[in-house]
């Protein structure tokens, strides 16, 4: 089940609201529990097994672990938690490229049966790293009761698409969050919900159907128009999808009185890769920061080590997004943009300005995009090179009928917020202050939204889950 679907939207979640509203609040945490563990069997109903054992395992683990006395105790128990998320997740994720990668490269033929991958598994895994790493560090004591645990890694809002939350930023939310049952609250978690299903459905799907097109084209029918429709139109795609689900889950958390963490901050008026990383999937990028580039040495080693550390973690995070080269080279190359930043380019961008630095950055991002959307390599080396081939004939290639308009209003809103006062209106739609108007205002805005989106679904066939893969 998906939060883009008539099932989610008509059936599970009024039902869940009125549930969860109407029962004192020692039982709404029972109440998310049983909803979640519904939402995620509907989708992988064997699977759930697998994250309800996990997580019960991991929660006596933990408490164990800080029930010990020496460091070097404590250390155990955090090694054996780390071995049973992470050989979970290379097991279901990554089992099936290791096998075909020794395949391959020894002509071997190994036989092995294809793994099925769960729905956000690195999601949950990382945040059931982010709670023992935390306990063990000592920056918070663990939960006491294992079904309080459990509502925090399958909280339904954030579980199949992020954004990842940190334990110990919601610890406390956990078991007390009444201050926030108020009506300015509720009332932006409705909007920014119906705002996230208007970026999904209506932007993302409606580019998401042109790309397509383009990238079923064979090699030998796309030229240079096509190839560029084609990598805009994903560029769109992948980020009103992606920032859509975060809005999504971060205003249904919002209703139900929790405060999820800001996923992407307007990420294509950045004007270099690295503010582009503090903008983008800011809960990833954070996570690999705090638990990964940290304690490789980040920023306190040699300046060639530094180097090595950045182009290793975003290997690793091209790797989080998928078991496929493409990820692996897409993660290398925005590693690549990042060192060269810190040799010069960074320097030369601030100089140039924004109106240079902006468009140069985001035909960086465009570029990147075509390499993460194309699991073939020579599929997408073929693609780019076509982007920068000016060769123009006449192909198959055609354009989608809504395609033209839908990218107008996606460059809108996706640079909609580049000035300082742009900026303040948008903060201030996303904000929780409404005057007696503006709270009529933001019910007119969510109401047409939803029932907009809702046409969309019902009239398109078209609602991808591109998240499947992570």
């Amino acid at each position: 089940m998906v939060f883009s679907s008539i099932t989610f939207l008509v059936y599970f979640l009024p039902v869940f609201l009125l549930a969860y509203h109407l029962v004192p609040h020692k039982f709404k945490n029972g109440v998310i529990l049983l909803a979640s563990i519904y939402f995620y069997s509907w989708g992988g109903p064997k699977f759930i097994f697998v994250i309800l054992g996990t997580t019960f395992l991991d929660f006596f683990l933990v408490q164990t672990m800080d029930g010990q006395k020496t460091q070097g105790a404590k250390k155990v128990y955090l090694i054996l938690s780390l071995c049973l998320n992470l050989s979970l997740l290379f097991y279901f994720k990554y089992c099936n490229f290791f096998i075909e990668n020794i395949n391959a490269l020894l002509g071997s033929d190994i036989g092995w049966l294809k793994v099925a991958l769960p729905i956000g598994i690195s999601f949950y895994t990382f945040e059931s790293l982010t709670y023992v790493i935390d306990v063990y560090r000592g920056v918070h004591k663990p939960l006491k009761n294992v079904w309080n645990y459990q509502t925090y890694i399958i909280l339904f809002p954030k579980l199949i698409a992020g954004p990842i939350v940190r334990y110990h930023d919601i610890a406390d939310q956990i078991t007390n969050r009444e201050k926030n049952y108020t009506p300015d609250v509720k009332l932006s978690g409705f909007l920014i919900f119906c705002i996230g299903l208007a970026k999904k459905t209506i932007i993302a799907n409606t580019l998401g159907m042109q790309a397509d097109a383009v990238y079923k084209l064979s090699p030998e029918e796309m030229d240079t128009a096509a190839a560029w429709v084609g990598a805009l139109a994903y560029t769109f795609q992948i980020y009103f999808d992606f920032s859509g689900y975060s809005d999504m889950a971060i205003g249904l958390a919002k209703i139900m009185g929790f405060r999820l963490p800001e996923n992407f901050r307007n990420p294509y008026t950045s004007g270099s890769i690295t503010e582009f990383w503090r903008k983008w999937h800011i809960t990833l990028g954070a996570w690999m920061k705090n638990y990964l580039y940290i304690p490789m040495g980040g920023n306190k080693v040699s300046t060639t080590k530094m180097y090595r550390n950045l182009i290793l973690v975003f290997l690793f995070s091209g790797l989080w997004h998928g078991a496929s080269w493409n990820f692996v080279l897409w993660g290398a190359y925005h590693g690549t943009f990042l060192v060269l930043e810190r040799l010069f380019l960074g320097n030369v961008l601030k100089r140039l300005g924004k109106f240079v630095a902006v468009p140069f950055t985001f035909l960086i991002l465009v570029t990147g995009w075509v390499l993460f959307r194309n699991e073939d390599l020579s599929y997408a080396f073929h693609a780019i090179k076509q982007m920068y081939s000016f060769n123009f004939f006449d192909g198959k290639f055609a354009l989608n009928n809504d395609f033209t308009w839908m990218a107008i209003v996606a460059a809108f809103f996706a640079f909609f917020a580049i000035t300082e006062t742009t900026k303040r209106v948008q903060d201030g739609i996303y904000g929780e202050k409404f005057s007696k108007n503006a709270k009529w205002a933001a019910v007119l805005m969510g109401t047409v939204l939803f029932y907009v989106s809702l046409s969309y679904i019902s009239a398109l066939e078209f609602n991808p889950f591109i998240y499947f893969r992570f």
